[in-house]
């Protein structure tokens, strides 16, 4: 791993990729946990990246891979298989816990299993003071020194916000590279892509607001949507990166029902029902998270139709179903 000084911010185009399930029974014939379903796991990989042409880099175990709901065991395997399947792409891996002590050792642990590093949610329900949430974004990254650290704020599920002064004392620590911002407040948007040192980066979180974050100084961002139509995705985020107003406003409009249709229920719920119906995986979820309503199916359907990604998936499961076996 790089020193401290020479870590670089990732810019570009991640996904937050959902953890395929696979439902079982137990030995009474009854329904039981679903299981890591690792062959749906490469295939959803295998499509993101599109053989060059999609993602810039993976994130596994954020907010979008059930991450609350995945085991430590079951972690330590999804991050060496993810790395695996990679190929060289950067893996950057889901570290948010609400003890300190948890989020070290999840770091710690990641990395030894091959993460290029890590995000770290602010700690959830905890509601921390600002000196307590600096001290833990500092404690994690002394856990793994010389691995850039990515600050994930998203009040909307922790409860906290990291707002522009909390940021600057964020900034502080060397291995912080970027802020992945899903505030959804455009202005606070604005303020830290202003205030942001040199060479560290803010993304945007929210794939309908990636485009104005863009045009606001964000560098790139970390999308739920690239699930689903990677190559997409990639168009827009390269369109708006390089000045391109017109072409990112267009592939934006394009993909605007597919956003839409991935937020209609709680995240992931929708896209698992997108995955699903482009035969790369099961759309099942664990719980306190629900199968998706069929309202949601029918929203989601329209949408790939009217991106012709329902046409393809049949060839996308030909194609990728080898990976499986």
């Amino acid at each position: 791993m790089s020193s401290t000084a020479t870590l670089s911010p990732l810019t570009g185009l991640g996904v937050a990729l959902a953890t395929p399930f696979a439902s079982g029974t137990d030995a009474t014939g009854g329904q039981r946990k679903p299981e890591v379903d690792h062959p749906a796991f490469a295939r959803l990989v295998e499509h993101v990246l599109a053989g060059g042409l999609g993602v810039d880099w993976l994130v596994v175990l954020g907010s979008t891979g059930e991450a609350a709901t995945v085991t430590d065991v079951e972690r330590h395997a999804l991050v060496r298989h993810a790395v695996e399947l990679a190929g060289g792409v950067p893996v950057v891996v889901g570290v948010g816990a609400n003890d300190t002590e948890h989020a070290c050792r999840l770091a710690v642990e990641s990395v030894a299993a091959g993460a290029d590093a890590l995000l770290v949610v602010t700690p959830f329900y905890n509601k921390p003071q600002v000196s307590g949430l600096v001290e833990h974004f500092r404690a994690v990254a002394e856990a793994v020194p010389g691995t850039p650290v990515v600050a994930y704020n998203v009040p909307g599920r922790t409860g906290c916000n990291i707002t522009p002064e909390a940021m600057r004392l964020i900034w502080a620590v060397d291995q912080v590279v970027g802020l992945k911002e899903s505030s959804g407040d455009l202005r606070q948007i604005a303020r830290l892509c202003q205030e942001a040192p040199e060479g560290r980066a803010v993304l945007a979180g929210d794939d309908d607001l990636a485009v104005a974050s863009i045009a606001v100084g964000a560098q790139g961002l970390v999308s739920v949507v690239a699930n689903v139509a990677p190559v997409e995705t990639r168009r827009m985020v390269d369109a708006a990166l390089t000045d391109r107003t017109a072409a990112a406003r267009e592939t934006f409009t394009l993909l605007a029902p597919l956003m839409e249709a991935m937020f209609v229920e709680t995240n992931p719920v929708p896209v698992k029902a997108a995955i699903a119906s482009l035969g790369l995986a099961t759309a099942h979820v664990r719980l306190p998270l629900s199968p998706a309503e069929p309202a949601t199916w029918t929203r989601v359907q329209q949408a790939l139709a009217g991106l012709q990604l329902s046409r393809r998936s049949t060839r996308i499961a030909e194609r990728l179903v080898g990976l499986a076996s």
